[in-house]
């Protein structure tokens, strides 16, 4: 009865330690996004949010105010590699525009303002705020980073390791005749 019910026990926690580590291998929808900038009258943007479909990232466009869909923006595909795509429009006249990359499976990478000055500098508008001047408050704050499913798995693994052998080393020492 007491074997049943250890064997019981270890059994609902190794299933509750590959749900968990699944769980932390699959990259989520918050993590991804894209990062604009403006050079000049360049304007860029970077993503790793795609995946390759037949070939194909994606589609990214640059939208003015007076574009309301994809449809209707000046249009270039991505290219890059699996950790990093990008894309690229030379010669954008002085204005704000709106940066929004579509995916080759069809979903949404990211949706970016940024302006383009009619100077040299750089000048970038970003839908987040800046640091706040007191520094990283605790959680993951300032140290949050996409490190992609490759890396999740790794650490879900050997985090599930990690309870497996702990499992283990307690049920061998519950036992009376073992040290």
């Amino acid at each position: 009865m007491h074997t049943s019910r250890l064997l019981l026990r270890a059994g609902l926690t190794l299933a509750a330690t590959a749900t968990l580590g699944s769980a932390l291998a699959r990259p989520s929808a918050a993590a991804s996004g894209i990062s604009v900038s403006a050079t000049g009258s360049g304007v860029s943007v970077v993503t790793s949010a795609c995946s390759e479909i037949n070939g194909s990232w994606g589609n990214a466009a640059l939208l003015t105010s007076r574009q309301a869909n994809f449809a209707q923006g000046r249009q270039t595909a991505l290219t890059g590699t699996s950790v990093s795509q990008s894309a690229a429009w030379s010669k954008v006249s002085p204005g704000t525009y709106t940066v929004v990359v579509v995916c080759s499976s069809g979903s949404t990478a990211g949706t970016q303002s940024v302006t383009v000055s009619s100077s040299s500098a750089p000048t970038t508008s970003s839908t987040y705020s800046p640091a706040p001047s007191r520094g990283v408050m605790g959680g993951l704050g300032g140290a949050a980073r996409d490190y992609g499913p490759l890396t999740l798995g790794i650490g879900a693994a050997l985090v599930s390791t990690g309870v497996i052998a702990t499992g283990w080393f307690l049920r061998r020492r519950s036992k009376p005749y073992h040290l």
